[in-house]
């Protein structure tokens, strides 16, 4: 995780013993996803906080087994834990008091003894104090110092385990000034199953997510850093989101919205797509979710390594924007995350979409451009008059913002509003969502009230 000077702090165990119930209360809030169930976590999740001034990042893993598995997708998740503990300055060892001390336990044992960095023990689900003694006085036999009782679900011992955790740790290190960087969101969002986390690994360089050809395999929004030509990121896998329809089990649905909050959170959305099913229904409703909430996008056509011939690229280009007609500004990259092909030219756009979208534009400019398009199309008539835009100025960025005083703005034509949202965007250049606003000239409506209180005057 480049550009961090935290203290890594790894909480490990066997399957289902409460390693995400106690990330969660750690941090203070609820983040990493829990259920009543075993192999919920699959890759590992990081995230920063801070207790009595001191910061570090908790590192939650998922489901260590000391035994080894055949299972391919079981052996990546034990990989992500042993990462976890060589990155880390401190290992959290959690076991279930309720079950009592089992042989993956023993054996997980002689692993983590090992290691040469400090360990706390910590006998979770320990949910009474009058049992919390002898509950963790089983665990003496691992021979792992004094245990820690806690029960995370209730609050239980967790001011002292954060006690000794803050004895445990090395002294902080702070980053010089110069690491400091205004970091860029990136979100890889998709179908399931269109390689989001063989991408991300390719992109990291890495292999930091795990990675199946069974869908559903990432079953959180997990973020990590990185740097590209002297740019950092934060780089967020997301779960594959199906249709409304397909989803059924609730942990699905928590998956999917800790997905759609990736896209908010973020400043790029990677719409990922399987060259094989290509724009099928679910990629267009991602993207105009992505467009409704004015984040910039670049389609991700991943799996290029099937269509090897480079002449297909255009037929492909002219289907997908058949495809999505009003998206056909959005940049499009051709890429095989599995053979790295195209990793950089996908960055490349990114950053150019990242810094479209908070690009200023002069107002004298943007007023040239409204004075030509409505002499090179005639405004329509409103009531019997002519619409009339006096003036455009820019008021917002991430999304662009374009504010256009007029005299009735309630009355315009939608034709009229698309045609000056293509002409600005052509005018312009721009590969990103943007927004229009219409507002009569200030003071207008008085006038206008004044006039017809002196007709009625005269009237009478």
């Amino acid at each position: 995780m480049l550009g961090t000077r935290h203290a890594m702090v790894a909480i490990v165990g066997r399957p289902n013993v409460g390693k995400s119930t106690l990330f969660n209360r750690l941090l203070g809030h609820h983040q990493a996803l829990v259920q009543n169930f075993s192999g919920v976590t699959r890759d590992r999740h990081y995230a920063d906080c801070e207790w009595e001034t001191r910061r570090m990042t908790l590192i939650d893993t998922g489901g260590f087994i000391a035994s080894g598995t055949e299972d391919a997708l079981s052996r990546q998740v034990f990989l992500q834990a042993q990462v976890a503990i060589e990155e880390c300055e401190l290992i959290l060892f959690v076991v279930d008091g309720k079950q009592g001390l089992s042989v993956d336990d023993m054996e997980l044992a002689k692993v983590l003894r090992k290691q040469p960095k400090p360990l706390l023990l910590v006998v979770n689900k320990a949910d009474t104090p009058s049992s919390a003694d002898w509950l963790a006085s089983e665990f003496f036999q691992l021979g792992l110092k004094e245990p820690h009782p806690v029960s995370a679900e209730h609050n239980l011992g967790i001011e002292a385990l954060r006690l000794a955790i803050l004895q445990q740790l090395p002294p902080p290190q702070f980053p010089p000034a110069s690491e400091v960087l205004s970091a860029i969101r990136i979100a890889l969002l998709g179908r399931p199953n269109v390689g989001k986390s063989t991408l991300a690994n390719a992109l990291l360089k890495t292999e930091r997510f795990l990675t199946s050809p069974l869908p559903g395999t990432t079953r959180d929004a997990l973020d990590e850093s990185f740097e590209y030509k002297g740019q950092r990121y934060i780089l967020t896998d997301t779960a594959g989101i199906r249709r409304k329809s397909t989803i059924v089990e609730q942990l699905e649905q928590q998956t999917i919205l800790r997905s759609l909050k990736a896209m908010e959170a973020c400043d790029i959305c990677c719409i990922v797509m399987d060259v094989q099913e290509l724009a099928v229904e679910q990629d267009m409703k991602l993207a105009e979710l992505a467009e409704q909430r004015g984040k910039a996008m670049v389609f991700v056509v991943n799996k290029w390594d099937l269509h090897a011939q480079a002449s297909d690229e255009e037929i492909f280009r002219k289907r997908l924007k058949a495809s999505m007609p009003w998206l056909s500004w959005v940049p499009i990259v051709f890429l095989s995350a599995k053979k790295g092909k195209k990793i950089e030219k996908l960055l490349e756009l990114a950053q150019h979409v990242g810094l479209q979208s908070k690009q200023r534009f002069p107002t004298p400019a943007l007023n040239r451009w409204l004075e030509a398009a409505m002499a090179a199309h005639s405004t329509p008539l409103v009531g019997g008059k002519a619409f009339r835009a006096y003036y455009c100025s820019q008021v917002g960025v991430s999304p662009l913002s374009f504010q256009f005083v007029c005299n009735f703005p309630e009355k315009l034509l939608d034709s009229y509003r698309r045609y000056l949202s293509n002409s600005l965007r052509e005018r312009l250049g721009l590969q990103v969502p943007f927004k229009m606003w219409f507002r009569e000239r200030s003071g207008r409506r008085r006038r206008l009230e004044q006039v017809a209180r002196m007709k009625a005057l005269k009237r009478r």
